[in-house]
């Protein structure tokens, strides 16, 4: 042992133990820094991911206070051809002509427009009433009749054991279809039933990360295919999944291409075959942007050819939106609105009370 190298070799490879004894020892002691950014991940094609929500649901009940109230501090065009009128010193014919104007602007449409004004005139008169109760009074019940509330708005979601109700969500891109569906079940989450998404629209670039996204915040599991895959084959692995699943529930997201026609009844059309070969459609909602007026009226048009609406969604219906478009696509389609969006929060879609919605437009 008197060979100085060999003692020199030994002194370093003693040196290079002891500091990466102490380096290991320290990366122990000190935990990693998080990323300040969350990377969302993509689940494989076909995937359920687990998921738990980040906060417990608003009561159902709730929400549609929270929209009467933001109606009630609106500039809505029909709340605001409700006020005018009911502020009006002398009800004349230039008074009701300006009001039937106010109203068209306000996409109540032609023919409720004229109901409500020709009723109104024979309840109030030429020279109007003395009693401001009694003319308001006779305009909430005017308002409440073309609204429709004995319209059965509920979600028809019973099933048979051991298969769940199947919702397809319909409408055009950019109306707020994907996160409806995310909203919607955050609101069957609320009711204490189980769901499942679907995210059946393949062909928009990012739809089932967005989808996966909205069904993660809400506390729901989402199957997603490969992008550019068949709508009516993720469909179908997604009720296959709810039904070994035992969930109550099943909601299903669209394409909204309107590129033909024909093209969407071939592609809804075969959505809607195969997953019926495994349970019935228990609602089919199509969802529509309340501030584009007679535009959201053609596009529900072509919906309603291709398939068989059950009821409607109305998206962005607070201060941005005109209001006469509830009665008016419920005149077009003849089925019910049964759900309202209210905003870009996740307890931000209400069931539709017709009752809350006339207080609000007339400042209750």
């Amino acid at each position: 042992m008197n060979n100085p190298t060999l003692w020199i070799v030994v002194g370093i490879v003693v040196a290079l133990a002891v500091v990466g004894v102490l380096w290991l020892t320290r990366r122990r002691k000190v935990p990693a820094v998080p990323s300040e950014t969350p990377h969302a991940t993509m689940p494989e094609p076909g995937a359920v991911g687990t998921v738990a929500p980040t906060s417990e649901p608003e009561h159902p009940a709730s929400r549609m206070t929270r929209l009467r109230r933001r109606l009630a501090s609106s500039q809505n065009g029909l709340a605001r051809a409700l006020a005018d009128l009911l502020s009006a010193d002398r009800l004349d014919a230039a008074t009701w002509e300006g009001f039937e104007t106010t109203l068209l602007a306000a996409d109540l449409g032609v023919g409720p427009t004229t109901e409500l004004v020709s009723a109104l005139r024979a309840k109030l008169g030429i020279e109007g009433t003395a009693d401001p109760k009694q003319a308001r009074q006779a305009l909430h019940d005017e308002l409440l009749e073309l609204v429709g509330p004995s319209m059965d708005r509920a979600l028809h979601l019973d099933h048979a054991a051991g298969v769940p109700a199947v919702v397809l969500v319909v409408g055009v891109n950019g109306t707020g279809k994907t996160t409806t569906v995310g909203k919607l079940a955050r609101i069957l989450l609320s009711e204490g039933k189980t769901v499942l998404l679907g995210a059946a629209d393949t062909f928009r670039a990012a739809a089932s990360e967005q989808l996966s996204t909205w069904g993660s915040r809400a506390g729901v599991e989402t199957v997603t295919g490969a992008e550019g895959a068949d709508p009516a084959s993720v469909a179908y692995q997604t009720v296959e999944r709810g039904i070994a699943q035992g969930v109550d529930a099943v909601l299903i997201d669209t394409a909204g291409r309107l590129h033909t026609k024909v093209g969407l009844m071939d592609e809804l059309g075969k959505v809607k075959r195969v997953i019926e070969k495994l349970a019935p459609l228990a609602e089919v909602l199509l969802v529509i942007d309340a501030t584009t007026g007679q535009n959201g009226l053609a596009q529900a048009r072509v919906f309603a050819e291709v398939v068989d609406v059950t009821g409607l969604v109305l998206t962005k219906l607070d201060g941005s939106a005109k209001g006469g478009i509830v009665v008016a696509v419920q005149r077009e389609l003849g089925v019910p609105v049964k759900l309202v969006g209210l905003g870009e929060g996740l307890d931000d879609l209400a069931p539709f009370d017709p009752e809350q919605f006339v207080a609000g437009l007339l400042g209750e």
